[in-house]
């Protein structure tokens, strides 16, 4: 264990104090953690399943499996049959793992990513290079591939015939692609599509797996609510896996999930708010003297004055606004932050007074 980083976010505990010096106190838009309300159906169906005594299954209830793929089927012209969706204790815990569960040697992730690939990649002992254009690699073996669309940090939303390419590339070279979609439903400028969608696959999931999270959709971030759906076979080795190494979801978090899953107008209502939030902040931060490259899906604006990270950062926190350094997420994003819009509105309102 002795290469894992350094864990990214101490490295901001000097800002946030500097922002919590603010009259008015700090808006923290840096982590992006759900604020709003869980919706009131999945907490009731949460307490409703609480006498729950015996262990759960990992491959969740059948309920469970079925409202995962009737939502993929609803809402993103996915197929996969119930047997094939496994939940997940949150994604974060999946995607640190899965280059063990798959015996990955080496492991391709964005050049601009999640920590969190990195992170597994090197739990694994893999090499991880960070590439957006796969044909750079040429002919070297690669195990696992992760694409995240839309990305996170920079909220970049990547093209039908861009993910052909990658499935592709991949098979020809055995490698399982894994496609990190937590923010697929909050497409604003452009619509996000599922790596199992016909349209990219050709209708074959072989060699594809989908990760998908209610942490941003339903407000379910406490709950750790997530699941994993594609080629019947990898999720078929993965529930063998997870079954041995006891990675069980709560029983009444996979009631709570089955609620969320099966109703879309919560889910609507949250994408409301963030859509509100996105249209007052974004012009207080141009206005200010900040570009927003990309983010056209997501939960962040991807945002550069032309400083350093740090510069940036520091500027904002003299305001009481924490972001979070673009670094933590890459070399390339040595020149800009991440800011999220997952504060209150509120809070984001005092955002904007102080951008002024």
């Amino acid at each position: 264990m002795n290469n894992l980083p350094d864990f990214p976010w101490d490295r901001l505990e000097p800002y946030k104090e500097r922002a919590r010096a603010h009259p008015d106190g700090i808006v923290d838009l840096s982590v992006g953690t759900p604020v709003d309300p869980v919706p009131g159906i999945v907490r009731d169906a949460l307490t409703g399943a609480a006498d729950s005594p015996g262990y759960p299954y990992t491959h969740g209830t059948k309920a469970l499996r079925e409202a995962a793929a009737g939502w993929l089927r609803r809402r993103h012209g996915v197929t996969v049959a119930e047997q094939d969706v496994l939940p997940l204790i949150g994604s974060k815990e999946f995607v640190a793992w899965l280059p063990t569960y798959l015996g990955a040697k080496r492991v391709v992730l964005p050049e601009l990513a999640y920590p969190t690939y990195d992170v597994g990649a090197r739990l694994a002992g893999a090499e991880a290079t960070a590439a957006d254009g796969l044909l750079a690699l040429g002919p070297q073996r690669v195990d696992l591939v992760w694409v995240n669309s839309p990305g996170n940090p920079a909220g970049k939303v990547l093209p039908v015939e861009h993910l052909r390419k990658v499935v592709a590339w991949a098979r020809e070279r055995g490698a399982v692609v894994a496609s990190d979609e937590c923010y697929i439903e909050l497409g604003w400028e452009d619509r996000p599509v599922s790596i199992l969608h016909p349209d990219v696959c050709d209708g074959s999931h072989e060699g594809l797996l989908a990760v998908h999270s209610l942490s941003k959709r339903s407000n379910l971030a406490g709950y750790r609510a997530g699941f994993v759906t594609g080629d019947p076979v990898l999720v078929k080795r993965l529930l063998e896996i997870r079954k041995h190494a006891g990675m069980l979801m709560p029983q009444p978090v996979q009631a709570a999930m089955t609620v969320a899953l099966g109703d879309d107008a919560h889910a609507d209502a949250q994408r409301e708010l963030y859509a509100a939030r996105r249209a007052v902040l974004r012009p207080a931060l141009e206005a200010a003297g900040w570009r927003i490259d990309h983010s056209t899906a997501g939960l962040y604006f991807w945002a550069t004055n032309g400083q350093s990270t740090w510069d940036q950062v520091s500027k904002l926190s003299e305001i009481g606004i924490l972001v979070a350094p673009g670094e933590f997420y890459g070399s390339a994003g040595g020149r800009h932050v991440r800011i999220a819009l997952t504060a209150t509105d509120e809070r984001i309102g005092a955002a904007v007074r102080r951008l002024q």
